[in-house]
């Protein structure tokens, strides 16, 4: 109790860092007085080309709404309701596509692994390492992470308590990793639900690491369809806007241009057709919120 009593403290004081640590992946830098940055793509790698083609869309969207961009999307969605549900084209092909990804457009990538194993080939290609919400507590996956040389976001387990990811801070210290992003993405509240708890943000923020919200996954409605998951997409754009003027330093968003088609986590994945007014809309928070006029639009949210 002692342990998680310390790494609370800041937080249950109100004492929420002005600025977290600054994280550099590939040419950009999330957290400190960076602006705010969006993590997005689809859920899982589809085909080279769908790749090349929403991650194309994705940076000519971000670069004209000014929102530092990295790409996202999963070689291998390991955790899957179903066995018959799909996965994605696996690490080998998936690293390749990825690969392409960045040499075309520039833009840094992020995906996640599984397995320790993973964490060596995936770190030759991805800027970002991403450990999955159910993996977190895995503590050979995340000192694998850690020992990359990458950057790593750590999804926050959706039954765990936002303070209890100071352990998960303290694994990857313990191998010298600091650079590390902590992202919020809903917790379990009962059966085939979950829920945000904004508090949880300010919780984590007050580690100083930089803290995402995750606005897709955190409508999902885990196994809600029996054999897949199913979500409230309608939900994700207000949930945005809310952690964004709470203060975070970056978005995650699973997007697809046709979600209703997608073949994994179409339920929650936001339509690139939206994307521009949310993008307008969170941007617009954040200047509001801005401690410079100056700087309007372009701060990840109240505490930057």
């Amino acid at each position: 109790m002692s342990t998680i009593s310390s790494v609370t403290e800041p937080a249950r004081a109100g004492a929420t860092p002005t600025l977290t640590r600054p994280v550099t992946v590939g040419p950009l830098v999330v957290g400190g007085d960076a602006p705010l940055v969006l993590l997005a793509g689809p859920c899982a790698i589809e085909d080279e080309t769908h790749a090349l083609r929403v991650a194309e869309t994705l940076v000519r969207l971000t670069a004209d709404a000014g929102v530092p961009f990295v790409y996202k999307s999963s070689y291998d969605k390991a955790n899957r309701s179903s066995a018959q549900s799909y996965r994605g084209p696996g690490l080998r092909e998936g690293l390749r596509i990825l690969s392409r990804v960045k040499e075309t457009l520039g833009c840094p990538v992020l995906s996640d692994v599984h397995l320790p194993a993973e964490v060596g080939p995936a770190a030759e290609v991805l800027d970002l390492v991403q450990v999955p919400a159910f993996l977190c507590r895995q503590t050979d996956l995340v000192l694998a992470c850690g020992r990359s040389g990458r950057p790593v976001n750590v999804k926050k387990g959706q039954f765990m308590a936002p303070w209890e990811m100071g352990n998960v801070l303290a694994k990857l210290h313990s191998v010298g990793c600091d650079a590390v992003l902590l992202t919020e993405r809903g917790a379990t509240f009962g059966y085939n639900n979950l829920v945000v708890d904004f508090r949880g943000l300010g919780v984590m923020r007050a580690f100083g690491a930089p803290v995402a919200f995750d606005a897709t996954h955190s409508v999902q409605l885990p196994g809600g369809e029996g054999t897949r998951s199913g979500g409230e997409r309608q939900y994700v754009a207000g949930l945005a806007r809310a952690a964004v003027a709470f203060g975070v330093d970056a978005l995650f968003m699973e997007v697809h241009e046709d979600p209703d088609r997608a073949p994994s986590d179409g339920a929650t994945m936001l339509p690139l057709s939206w994307l521009p007014r949310l993008l307008a809309d969170v941007r617009a928070i954040a200047g509001a919120l801005a401690p410079n006029p100056r700087d309007a639009g372009l701060q990840g949210g109240a505490s930057a």
